[in-house]
């Protein structure tokens, strides 16, 4: 069983790592025999959306203790800190303001560059969906592609695969953020460049990924007859470094600025989501950024016993440092959200994936959680065998829609019952001797029933939470975006990390930055004898 965790010197966590030893003895079965109103006291909603944590390996006392703790770390005025502009990033010095960027209200910080700015994002959009965004040849742009990684590619990119459809404009969009070389050429094999625009989203205009995909995107528009500046008018920049951009041979007013203030998996709010508000439209994309503000509004003001974020967060700091659940898996049973638990390991793992505290002192307790997932029902024929017969114990979050929106038909009711059903199979298992009455009523002989019957029992009382939304539109996306960026934030709180730095990101780039100038004809200087091995095999393959 895991140690204390003692984050601060606060009575509660003493009381929790008790509270632990007692719930070694929880079964989910009982809890729900023993508290016939389990679920009416253990869900909650706001912003259209509701957490069901009935299915937690929690208890009222439970639920209780966490949110003391909570209190204890200062959420509260942590959190005014994130709305008010405060240090929340003090490595870097600075505020984290993606939440002004959903509601750009009197009072907001920068109101005025923000509101400029989405003005612009809009007029963009617009000029594109309609055919009024000419190319070199005199040619309408038909197609978009994205350049970008990290938070500049995985939040606009799942969120346009969301929205898909749902106010479909002339341009259709494409994202590329892989430098291997076959990314980009897949997505250019069928476009034409005389009516193809490249966004190039970088914050720092330095992201090697990014530029390498650029130079090669240039490259390409080079085709067409004409001068360099007449194909930069297929060339768009989003970013905080303006000059680099310029220097690339963007013109100036083809760049859309960013701010220190909003980090890149914090960005699709921002100018970062320009493809989102192309392929889905500007009246949907600020019903996005109402859902998310409507997130806000109830993480920052409701009680911590009816906050779906707190909620959310406190469990799961209860899994990770108090039952050892060093990952969780999310599934969507929506097949428009398959891109979301890919959006959520950023989000999550980059966030917090720290070991270091906020006061420059190592933590020792685990931090960040390894997430991961897939659209169901597909899991259920892949990794759901781990999940309800494995020896990992995983918590699950499950989301869920009551109405599938755009895209739904009448199979809706299987998929809601597919969900329902995995939880309650995690939940309540199957005894042994339950699997062996099922084989005897199938015609299997009492001693084939007797082997068989351990290897379809499974042991149940494995938690879960569902997410559940009333439709799957852009207000209820932008409320389960903001719902998960604020329990990453909560958890950081706890943590006493910094969930807005990301230092972890740059050593290998920098050191893949000498390793390639070796592969090229370099000096290995000294590299370890392993890397250096592969780049003599592929100096000899290669020649050079």
């Amino acid at each position: 069983m895991p140690g204390p965790f003692k984050p601060n010197d606060a009575p509660v966590w003493p009381l929790l790592a008790k509270h632990r030893r007692a719930a070694q003895r929880f079964s989910l079965p009982r809890l729900f025999e023993q508290e016939p109103d389990r679920f009416e006291r253990m869900h909650c909603s706001a912003a259209g959306l509701t957490l069901d944590y009935s299915r937690s390996l929690a208890t009222a006392e439970t639920v209780s203790l966490l949110l003391q703790a909570a209190e204890a770390v200062q959420l509260r005025d942590r959190i005014e800190a994130l709305f008010g502009g405060g240090e929340v990033n003090p490595t870097e010095g600075r505020a984290a303001l993606h939440t002004s960027l959903r509601d750009a209200g009197a009072g907001t910080p920068h109101r005025g560059e923000i509101e400029e700015v989405q003005r612009r994002i809009a007029s963009f959009a617009v000029t594109l969906r309609a055919g009024g965004w000419i190319g070199a040849t005199g040619r309408p742009v038909t197609d978009l592609v994205n350049l970008g990684i990290g938070g500049s590619d995985l939040g606009p990119r799942m969120v346009t695969a969301a929205l898909h459809g749902d106010d479909p404009g002339r341009v259709r969009c494409h994202f590329v953020s892989n430098i291997d070389g076959a990314d980009l050429a897949q997505v250019l094999a069928g476009l034409a460049p005389e009516t193809t625009l490249f966004i190039i989203s970088s914050k720092s205009f330095s992201t090697l990924e990014t530029l390498q995909n650029a130079a090669a995107a240039r490259q390409w528009l080079s085709g067409m007859a004409g001068r360099e500046e007449d194909y930069a008018r297929h060339l768009v920049a989003v970013t905080a470094n303006p000059g680099r951009a310029t220097e690339f041979g963007i013109p100036e007013d083809n760049i859309f600025p960013l701010w220190d203030w909003v980090g890149g998996r914090y960005s699709l709010w921002s100018a970062v989501g320009l493809p989102i508000v192309v392929a889905a439209g500007v009246d949907n994309f600020n019903e996005l950024r109402a859902g998310a503000a409507a997130m806000d509004e109830h993480f920052r003001q409701a009680p911590f016993g009816e906050n779906l974020p707190v909620l959310l967060g406190m469990l799961g700091i209860w899994y990770l440092n108090y039952w050892n659940a060093t990952s969780y898996a999310v599934l969507p049973y929506l097949q428009r959200l398959r891109l979301f638990p890919d959006f959520l390991q950023q989000l999550e793992m980059e966030s917090n994936g720290k070991s270091m505290r906020t006061d420059s002192r190592a933590v020792d307790y685990d931090t960040a959680p390894v997430v991961w997932g897939s659209v169901e029902t597909n899991g259920q024929h892949s990794f759901h065998q781990l999940l309800h017969q494995g020896t990992r114990f995983v918590p699950v979050e499950f989301i869920a829609a009551l109405e599938p929106g755009r895209g739904g038909d009448e199979r809706h009711p299987w998929v809601l019952a597919s969900c329902l059903g995995q939880a309650r199979a995690l939940m309540t298992g199957k005894t042994r001797e339950e699997a062996r009455e099922e084989l005897l009523k199938e015609g299997k002989p009492e001693d084939e029933a007797d082997r068989l019957a351990p290897h379809k029992a499974m042991p149940g009382n494995r938690p879960s939470n569902l997410i559940l939304l009333e439709r799957l539109d852009p207000r209820h996306l932008g409320a389960l975006i903001a719902l998960y960026e604020h329990k990453v934030y909560v958890q950081s709180v706890v943590w006493h990390t910094n969930a807005f730095d990301q230092y972890g990101v740059e050593l290998g780039k920098v050191l893949g930055k000498r390793i390639h100038g070796a592969l090229t004809g370099g000096d290995a200087g000294d590299l370890d004898p392993a890397t250096r091995g592969v780049i003599d095999l592929y100096k000899k393959k290669y020649g050079k």
